[in-house]
């Protein structure tokens, strides 16, 4: 078990998790959804739009039983199963979703959308537009003249995706991390499409802490040499400040114990003799942390970093004053399932949501996922509330 956990962390953030072999895995195929203009919350226009998806069970002849499942940070839309029955791994929630389990895809049809700029925009399994995209009034890849998008208009890219298919409703949105803030952001936006909502590793807002928190992700990146303000795409790309980037994400998710359960596996000492010797070497947990963060930038790029980091940022759901006046307007029952050892997005911030939608009458729930993975609890660790899931679906 320990050596399962360690290769899903090893590809935290970017891959999706594992699961358990299946017999028969769950197959999906990545689609494609385009749209000629979309106008951002900002009032800006993205020309020739496209962002993939892919669905796992069936749609009914009443279009009622659609989930939407909306990704973290630097997932994707492959939450389930596989695309080919030989992949190494299966969507990063295989373990809840799928035939027979808590998100039951012979009664539900599942669906997951790429998010607007799509931190793996190098990888060929994506379908996002972003910075890196080329912008139709010049022919080259925006950069920084890429608008600044927001959670609400990841949801709004969503809801046309779902119309397209001729869905008006859903029976539950559910995403953990900064799916999570869509999932709320459905529910304060869109209230009459949503009867059912599942927070995990969640928030209801980007407080002062988090948003500072949140820059020192972008801070790397913009101070590589190779970054050129985000002109970049002619030449070398920022990766050292790229995996710099990475490499504090993948700490913040996690908690200590686990990166001290990863020491011992490399015989970590604080008098390792490279470090020791010279200022160059560095501890084998460094080493360890480095390796993957340069390995998982390969399929990622930079700017779309930053721009996930604003869009984290400028985050409150339903775009209110204030938190407690955007949750008058959610009509679904509400379930708040946060890591108790999250260090990233902490358990407070689901609690504060929670506490909003209770004062304003409102039903929820509120129950914290048990683990030493800290944040990466809501991507791996699942399982131990699939039961809770299922019969909040059922309800």
């Amino acid at each position: 078990m320990a050596r399962i956990v360690a290769l899903c962390v090893a590809l935290l953030l970017v891959l999706p998790a594992c699961a358990a072999n299946e017999v028969a895995p769950l197959l999906t195929t990545k689609q494609r959804f385009s749209m000629p203009a979309y106008t951002t919350v900002g009032g800006r226009t993205i020309e020739s739009l496209q962002v993939g998806w892919e669905s796992y069970g069936k749609l009914n002849q009443a279009r009622d039983n659609v989930i939407l499942i909306t990704h973290y940070f630097s997932a994707n839309s492959h939450a389930a199963g596989k695309y080919h029955p030989d992949d190494a791994t299966s969507g990063y929630w295989d373990a809840i979703i799928g035939p027979g389990k808590a998100i039951d895809t012979n009664q539900y049809f599942v669906i997951s959308v790429d998010s607007l700029a799509n931190l793996n925009a190098n990888d060929p399994s994506v379908i996002t537009t972003g910075p890196s995209s080329i912008n139709p009034d010049t022919g080259k890849p925006y950069g920084l003249d890429f608008p600044v998008v927001t959670i609400k208009d990841f949801v709004n890219v969503q809801k046309a995706v779902l119309e397209s298919l001729g869905i008006s409703k859903l029976h539950a949105v559910i995403g953990p991390s900064m799916g999570s803030m869509q999932a709320l952001e459905w529910a304060a936006s869109y209230p009459d499409w949503v009867p059912r909502m599942i927070s995990v590793i969640g928030s209801g807002d980007s407080d002062a802490w988090t948003t500072a928190a949140l820059e020192q992700w972008a801070i790397p990146i913009r101070l590589d040499k190779h970054w050129q303000d985000g002109d970049y795409y002619n030449s070398q790309p920022p990766v050292d400040g790229l995996a710099a980037s990475l490499m504090l994400i993948t700490q913040q998710a996690l908690h200590p114990l686990y990166f001290n359960q990863q020491g011992e596996t490399l015989n970590y000492h604080p008098l390792e003799t490279g470090p020791l010797s010279s200022i160059r070497e560095s501890h084998s947990i460094v080493n360890w942390l480095t390796q993957r963060a340069r390995t998982r930038a390969q399929k990622m790029d930079a700017n779309h970093l930053l721009y996930l980091v604003r869009a984290c940022q400028l985050f409150l759901a339903g775009h209110g004053d204030s938190l407690q006046q955007s949750m008058r307007s959610v009509k679904a029952k509400t379930l708040f399932l946060p890591a108790e050892n999250d260090l990233l997005l902490m358990p407070y911030m689901a609690q504060k949501a929670h506490d909003a939608l209770l004062k304003q009458g409102k039903n929820s729930r509120y129950e914290e996922l048990e683990g030493n993975l800290g944040h990466f609890d809501g991507v791996v660790n699942m399982q131990q509330k699939a039961e809770l899931i299922r019969s909040f679906l059922q309800h």
